[in-house]
């Protein structure tokens, strides 16, 4: 799907730069990639203090039997 963006082109430019990337859509692609990742890891991070754990789970006798 063939996007227009109006990005600053000192800003685009440093980009490219700084990622070492070919071209401006490859920027703009890890750029994207790496906000949707961002995004992801803060929803898990709200997950954390809410699970309940089993306080006699013993993961290393778990580990041992595969």
């Amino acid at each position: 799907m063939a996007t227009n963006l109006d990005i600053e082109d000192d800003l685009i430019n440093k980009a490219v730069k700084l990622g070492g990337h070919k071209t401006k859509k490859a920027a703009v692609s890890t750029a994207l990639i790496e906000y949707i990742q961002h995004l992801e890891q803060e929803k898990i991070l709200k997950v954390f203090g809410t699970i309940d754990y089993e306080p006699g789970y013993d993961y290393k006798k778990q580990r041992k039997q595969l």
